[in-house]
């Protein structure tokens, strides 16, 4: 029989706030992560600050937020009313105590739980909070979410407010740095949704006028708008909509309450559902939804009271109703679509009978399609059954966690021995790999047919379900893992070309990555260090005693599945792909794709020139 273990009092223990915080973070604030994606925690922490001095902005305090970011620590600076002098150290270090209990206050806030600063302070190696009223300031220093300093009331003449600096514990988040693309898309997306507000980001001002169409404006070039950018508010809601000449797959931007929910939720599933109707109704046509959605780039903003979302970082609203005495989120959302969206369809009949052409035209591509496409799908199920292309991770197979999404990653890869080593050395559970065969076909100015003819795109297409758009991905994170040689860096070209001709939301919603693995193994009889660079590497030396073996990586294959597992882990560096906000999709694909250009020549000599000084230095 086997032994029972014991069961007693002595087994019960309480944990107190910031313990519970510091030993399940994720549950606070989802995954960790070193800052790459623009999910990981560091992020939500600065989002949790800012969202209360946004608060305070909705509440008619303080038109500017001024935010910092500088050696690892973050200072948001706001001119709200400021934290009651009494309450400071109880509002960031004590679990349920906060003004927004008040619903008389804080009737459609984005933070309802008082949750937000303290899991910030928790997380911090130092936490600083300051406010300032009626002509006092109160300062309250943590570390670690222990009070270490409290001062005494002070008199000031500075402006009223509060001010927050945190710098996150690198215990917790290992090897982070903050990057400001991903800071200021956040930024960004503050201002749209609060017109009026100035936000200074390390010196640099953020504001806007239109809202939701300056959104739209900032993720669309006019000459690929098929009509100008529809723009219609109400109480409660706002939305903006324009279709893509170019892009084949549907895009939305939905918010609640200020909060950028990039997992979409009843509030924008109401959206998609009620633009096919209206449209439907407004030209007399059983359209396909698929046709009336396709190549759509929309925003819709909407405020709920005491919204309820399906996750503690606030990424899905799971809310049907509005609250109080106001229709569901469905009902209010259709109701408000179908009045306004008509009503400038039949003043716009320009607008209205170019959105009619593209509808025509998604009829007849679909159609077109539409043998290729089942046949496909076909080859791709039985695929799936038959070959070792796709290693799939066991997450799928079971119930997932609502935060557990963001950790599932796919690592496309090529050739047996690095496919073989990533799928040995990967977690099970999460990771999942899929294996090319040689190069990927060039796809630059081909139509989407070529991604079901093609066995490589259609399987890749297969395995991550974007086949009817990224709402359905079975991986948040798709990580291209070649060698760092031309080979390999010409199929991450091909394969970064595939994703931006048919699938730009996986980057603009930042899902694809660049696998960094280290160029050095540096180790003597004790100690081994993996260096990803020449200054990396003799480091290292500087710390072995003694003269050390120094092994260069020339490729994936060549390293092991046990050293694998150091570099697919919880140290993985990762490299997001981001776009050039100074130049189109097309732009980009037609620099690097298409006819060589001098200018192509002149950045190829200079870039090629950077890569030979390294490899002489290795």
């Amino acid at each position: 029989m086997a032994e029972h273990t014991s069961y007693t009092e002595e087994n019960i223990r309480s944990l107190d706030w910031k313990e519970h915080i510091r030993m399940r973070p994720g549950m606070y604030i989802g995954k960790l992560g070193d800052g790459s994606s623009p999910d990981d925690g560091i992020y939500i922490l600065i989002k949790e600050v800012i969202d209360n001095s946004i608060d305070e902005y909705v509440m008619g305090a303080g038109k500017t937020i001024e935010i910092t970011v500088k050696d690892k620590t973050v200072t948001v600076r706001d001119f709200g009313r400021g934290i009651p002098l009494g309450k400071v150290v109880d509002v960031v270090s004590k679990m349920n105590t906060g003004g927004k209990y008040d619903s008389r206050a804080f009737k459609k806030s984005v933070g309802l739980n008082g949750v937000g600063t303290k899991a910030v302070n928790a997380l911090s190696d130092y936490f600083k909070v300051q406010s300032i009223r009626d002509g006092q300031s109160k300062i309250a220093e943590f570390q670690h979410g222990n009070l270490i300093n409290e001062e005494e009331l002070q008199e000031t003449t500075s402006r009223k407010g509060t001010k927050v600096s945190f710098t996150p514990d690198e215990t917790i988040f290992h090897n982070y740095k903050f990057r400001n693309e991903y800071i200021i898309k956040m930024i960004r997306n503050y201002v749209y949704l609060n017109p009026g507000l100035t936000i200074l980001f390390n010196g640099e001002k953020y504001f806007s006028e239109n809202g939701l169409k300056d959104l739209l404006e900032e993720n669309i070039k006019e000459d690929d708008m098929v009509y100008p950018i529809i723009h219609l508010k109400g109480d409660d809601i706002e939305i903006a909509i324009t279709h893509s000449k170019s892009q084949y797959s549907e895009e939305y931007h939905s918010f609640v309450n200020g909060q950028h929910t990039t997992q979409g939720g009843t509030h924008q599933n109401a959206f998609r559902e009620a633009v096919v109707k209206t449209i439907r109704e407004y030209f007399n046509k059983n359209f396909e939804p698929s046709d009336v959605r396709k190549s759509i780039v929309s925003a819709v903003s909407v405020k709920v009271m005491e919204p309820v979302f399906e996750s503690q970082t606030k990424t899905k609203l799971g809310s049907t109703d509005m609250g109080g005495d106001l229709p569901t989120v469905r009902t209010f959302i259709n109701d408000f679509v179908k009045t306004n969206l008509d009503n400038y369809l039949h003043k716009n009949h320009d607008s209205a009978e170019q959105l009619y052409r593209k509808i025509l035209q998604a009829e007849r591509e679909r159609k077109d399609l539409s043998g290729i496409r089942k046949l496909a799908r076909e080859r791709a199920k039985k695929a799936s059954l038959h070959n070792k292309k796709l290693r799939d991770c066991r997450i799928h197979l079971t119930d997932m966690k609502k935060d557990e999404r963001l950790d599932t990653t796919l690592f496309i890869t090529e050739g047996d021995s690095a496919s073989g080593s990533i799928t040995k050395s990967r977690n099970v559970n999460t990771q999942g790999v899929f294996s090319l065969r040689g190069k990927p076909l060039n796809s630059y100015g081909m139509s989407k047919k070529i991604v079901y003819e093609n066995e490589e795109f259609n399987l890749l297409q297969a395995a991550l379900d974007i086949e009817d758009g990224i709402e359905n991905l079975r991986y948040n994170n798709i990580v291209i893992a070649t060698d760092a040689d031309v080979d390999g860096m010409h199929i991450r070209l091909l394969l970064i070309t595939f994703f931006l001709q048919f699938f730009p939301e996986l980057i603009k919603e930042g899902h694809l990555y660049i696998l960094e693995t280290p160029l050095f193994r540096v180790r003597d009889k004790k100690d081994t260090y993996y260096c990803y660079s020449e200054t990396e590497k003799q480091e290292a030396i500087k710390k072995l005693k003694g003269k050390p073996e120094i092994t260069r990586f020339k490729g994936l294959g060549e390293i092991s599945p046990n050293e694998f597992a150091h570099f697919i882990g919880s140290d993985m560096r990762l490299d997001p792909v981001m776009l050039d906000k100074e130049m189109s999709i097309e732009q980009l694909l037609e620099f690097y794709m298409g006819k060589n250009t001098p200018d192509r020549q002149k950045f190829i000599i200079n870039n090629l020139k950077v890569e030979l000084d390294l490899v002489e230095e290795a």
